[in-house]
């Protein structure tokens, strides 16, 4: 497994930070990990804050919700018409 310094690197460089690379970050973060690798988290959560680097997860909830609102709309709509 990459280091959380190699994978903020690779997500920095993309823009983009996928589930995969999210769910590493984790896994390594719940062990060991050194001063460099804690900067470079450190520093991917604030371009992640800045809108520099796009969230793979938030992106999907946040189509869920969309999703969720528009089912709904459309049962409202649908049942108005039945009356």
């Amino acid at each position: 497994m990459a280091s959380i310094s190699d994978l903020v690197q690779k997500t920095l460089k993309a823009g983009y930070l996928t589930v995969e690379a999210e769910e590493q970050l984790r896994q390594l973060l719940a062990t060991q990990y050194n001063d460099e690798d804690l900067n470079a988290f450190v520093t991917l959560q604030e371009a992640t804050m800045m809108g520099r680097v796009k969230q793979e997860s938030r992106e999907r909830l946040q189509r869920s919700k969309t999703e969720k609102q528009l089912v709904s709309s459309s049962a409202c709509r649908y049942a108005n018409m039945q009356y």
